[in-house]
This record gives C-alpha cells, structure tokens and sequence, in this order.
C-alpha cells in the first residue's frame, strides 16, 4: 500500500533488526498485520527464531561496549536529529497507527507528537545526568555519586500505543548509554517496524547501527527467554497486571531490575461544584477516546447524587453524536478495537453487567462487521460491584452515585489498580484533599482535568497493581542507570568511618 512505501518498509518485510547486519530475513513463521476497522490484511511480517535473536542480543551487548563511552550529550544530539527525522514523517506515521491500531488519526498523530516530545525531553537530559557530593566525616576526603549505564534495556510494548511506549524508554535509555532492544505486540508489528526503520537511518549514518534493535518472536519461548535472560539491565514491560506479575517475577529471580506500566481501573470524581462544560467532554474523551483501550481510559465517574441525573443526561447526548467508524476520517471520534476477542469480552462484560442489573444508558452493542466495533457504552450502577473493579480494554463507562467526599475517594481507592485519578470541583478544600496523603492513591492525580492525556514533563506511572514504574519526566532517566558512590582519600593517613581505630604494628 501507498503508506508502506511512504515509509519505506518493504512488502512482507522482516519484523528484526540487528546492528550491524540490519533487516534480518527469515523463512520461519510470519504474523498477519490486520487493519482492525475492515478486517483486512495489510501485509504481513517475518517472524524471529531463536538463533537470530541469539544474534540480537549479541550484537546489542557488543554495541553497549561502545556507545557507552560517547559522552552523553554526543548521544543526546543523535536523540534530536531522529527527533528530527520524527517529525519529518508525522503524518505517515499517525497514518500507520490508525490503520494498523485503530485509534483516530488525530490520537494517531498525537502519539507521533510524544515521540517528538520525549526525544527533546532526551536531548537535554543528557546534560543533565547529574550525581550530588557530599561532605565526608573523615579530613581530606571527597565523596560524591556518579550514575553509570546498565547495558541492554529490553522494552516490551503493548498494542495500545504501539510507538510511544518504546520512546519513552529507548530515548532515555540511550542518553543514559544503554542499548535497546525492543519485542513490541505482535498485533502491531508494522509500527514497530516503521519507527525501528526511520530511527535506524539516524543511527546507522552515525556510526552506531546497534543501539537499537528489534525482534518479534515467532513462538513463546523466545519471549520467556528476553524476560529471563540475564544479559538485560533492565526489563520494561507495558500491558496487563497478570503478565506483569510474571514480568517481575522472572527478572528478579535472576536479580534484575525491572519497571512495570501495567493495568489502570480510573475514576473522575465529579462533586455538586463542578463545571459541567469541563466535566462532560472530558469524561467522554476520557471513556471513549482510543475506544475504551488506553492505560489511562476513564472507567469509573463518581458522581455526587445531587448532580447524578443530569450528569447521566447529559452524557448519554454527548454518547449520541459519537459514530465509531474508519479511523482515518476525520469525522469519526473512536474506531474500532483491536481484535474479535476483545469484541468477545466487551459483550461478556456486557452480559455480566445486565445479570448483576445495572441500568444501560447508552451504547452496549457490538456493531456488525466488517470491522471490531463496538458502541462507546454508560453504565448506571448504584454500587461498585467486582465487574467494576476489573480492567476491560473497552469503550465501558460506570457512573456511580455519591453522598460524601470521604465516601467518593474510598471508592476511588478501593480497586486493585492505582493509575490515574481526577476530581472536577471548584472548591479549593476538595481539590487540596483529593491530593492529599487521604486522597487519591494513584500515581497521577488531576484537578479540572481528565484521567488521559498525561504529558512527558511529569513522571508517568501508577502504584498497586499497576506496578510502580514511572517514564518519562522528571528523574526518571535514573531507572535506566546504576548508581555508585564514590569515596576519594587526598590526605597522607587512612583514618576510618565512625572513628574505628584498627592499628598494626
């Protein structure tokens, strides 16, 4: 098709990359890349065997013993010419992951964007990979940190943001003078291999085609073993929280350090001060945007029972004008979801919800094909039953009464997950209890402001069973390095800490 060739990726094109002996070819087994909106095959994708990734890792290890010794803001200048490169393709790009996807052009394009954002981010961040000093107890001695790369770090990247996700990682990864190697869903192979493609140009020119490499393996095994291979510094892993308890366990079985972006369950409060002009488009940009499949999504609203039905009111007219449809036109606000299987669990949990009686106000269909759509749905519940409590990856939106602010937050808290969080009031002590320590417990937490759309100048992550990683802002380039203290002894004696005297004759 005309937007492969825009980004120059071959028909059926291989789906690994090795430095140093590029585009690796194989006669294994390949994956369909289906467009999600039409049901149709796009092209497909060679897989990985077990020797090619053998040869991955090799050639990635290899390659850290020299990219570490670049100083760190040579490495951020290659970080801002692909940031370049980036923004040279945006467009074909946010095409890709709205066909291969299904989000809409716009959140396509917006993702593009925070692959744009993080290597700026990047790029001034490698000068600024700073270590403190400190004063030691002992005269004439020097003590200070320094913070050194770990070597390969490995990015498992979920379907859902099927380029930004590695971004973050890679981008700071590599100024910190680590390696990359990426195994991205196996349901979106085709923005793997563009983003891999057009930051490799960079690379490659540069003189350092290793730093980051690409496999999509062609059985489990070969993806048991990245997770336990002893070779990577660090694992990070985006998906489900039941994948990423096994994540956390196999790394730190072999001791490794591992950071965890996993499932999100979150919850606007809305309370009797709200503005219904800030609260309506975002809880409905917030539930249906990207179609219900976002970390971020908005699961839940809490709504203060003096307000609950004209709330409901008016988001069931705003669910009206929403008509899921081919994502790259430009009328159309959510596409489809990824796959029939998750059409498949938005129909059970539909099913689970009318037998526990919760009252449909919007939505709750599947559309007939071609295509996985489905309707962005409302949901009216008086209680926050376990159905609540669960991550569907679908357009599924509970609204619940409440009578107290202490009764809205302990809802809040009481999922598993602890990603995002928001309330809209315009009372000051509500705002300023929400975020306090008995506020909300999730790793994000908004006033006036939907659950989505988080930026890269703040830390992203969430506590509980969403694991407790943080990417992007702040400091968290520090996950992808080690810290070590350093003690320098400039006197003629050896006094010891604490004052221990240990005389020899």
């Amino acid at each position: 098709m005309d937007l492969l060739k825009q980004l120059h990726i071959e028909p059926n094109p291989s789906a690994t990359y090795c430095g140093g002996h590029g585009w690796i070819s194989s006669n294994g087994k390949t994956i369909p890349c289906i467009n999600p909106a039409t049901e149709a095959q796009i092209t497909q994708v060679q897989t990985c065997s077990a020797e090619q990734y053998e040869l991955v890792m090799q050639n990635s290890a290899a390659e850290f013993q020299r990219w570490r010794h670049l100083p760190a803001p040579k490495r951020g200048e290659l970080i801002r010419a692909i940031g370049d490169k980036l923004r040279q393709y945006k467009d074909p790009l946010g095409s890709l992951i709205a066909t291969e996807m299904g989000k809409i052009k716009q959140e396509g394009d917006g993702e593009v964007q925070e692959m744009i954002d993080i290597a700026d981010l990047a790029v001034g961040q490698s000068r600024m990979l700073y270590g403190k000093t400190m004063h030691s107890e002992r005269p004439q001695h020097r003590m200070y940190e320094q913070w050194h790369p770990l070597g390969i770090v490995g990015v498992i990247s979920a379907f859902n943001f099927p380029m930004a996700v590695w971004s973050w990682n890679a981008f700071l990864a590599a100024i910190a003078g680590n390696t990359v190697v990426w195994k991205p869903s196996s349901k979106t192979p085709l923005c793997a291999v563009a983003v891999q493609h057009i930051c490799n140009q960079v690379m490659e020119v540069a003189g350092y085609p290793g730093v980051f490499s690409l496999f999509l393996p062609e059985d489990r095994s070969t993806s048991e073993r990245f997770i336990h291979d002893p070779r990577v510094g660090l694992m990070s892993f985006t998906g489900s929280s039941a994948t990423g308890h096994k994540v956390a366990a196999a790394v730190s079985a072999r001791m490794g350090k591992y950071l965890l972006e996993c499932s999100g369950n979150n919850a606007i409060i809305v309370d009797q001060s709200a503005d219904l002009k800030l609260v309506i488009p975002a809880i409905v940009f917030g539930a249906a945007g990207t179609a219900g499949q976002r970390c971020t999504t908005t699961r839940r609203v809490l709504v203060h029972h003096s307000i609950m039905d004209e709330v409901c009111e008016k988001l069931r007219h705003a669910y009206a004008q929403i008509k899921p449809g081919n994502p790259l036109q430009t009328d159309v606000l959510m596409g489809p979801l990824i796959d029939a299987t998750a059409v498949d669990r938005f129909v059970q949990v539909i099913e689970t919800l009318k037998n526990d009686g919760a009252q449909i106000l919007a939505g709750g269909k599947s559309l007939p094909g071609p295509g996985y759509f489905v309707e962005p749905t409302l949901v009216r519940m008086e209680e926050q039953k376990d159905m609540v409590k669960q991550e569907t990856f679908a357009p599924i939106l509970y609204l619940m009464p409440y009578d107290t602010l202490e009764h809205a937050i302990a809802l809040q808290n009481d999922v598993p997950q602890g990603l995002s969080s928001a309330i809209f009031t315009q009372d000051l002590k509500t705002a300023e209890t929400f975020l306090s320590v008995v506020g909300s417990d999730c790793g994000i937490a908004n006033v006036n402001i939907g659950t989505s759309g988080a930026e890269i100048g703040g830390a992203f992550g969430g506590e509980k069973q969403t694991g407790g990683g943080r990417e992007a802002g702040s400091d968290s380039w520090k996950a992808y390095m080690r810290r070590q203290t350093n003690t320098i002894n400039w006197s003629d004696e050896l006094p010891l800490a604490q004052g221990i005297r240990f005389d020899l004759e």
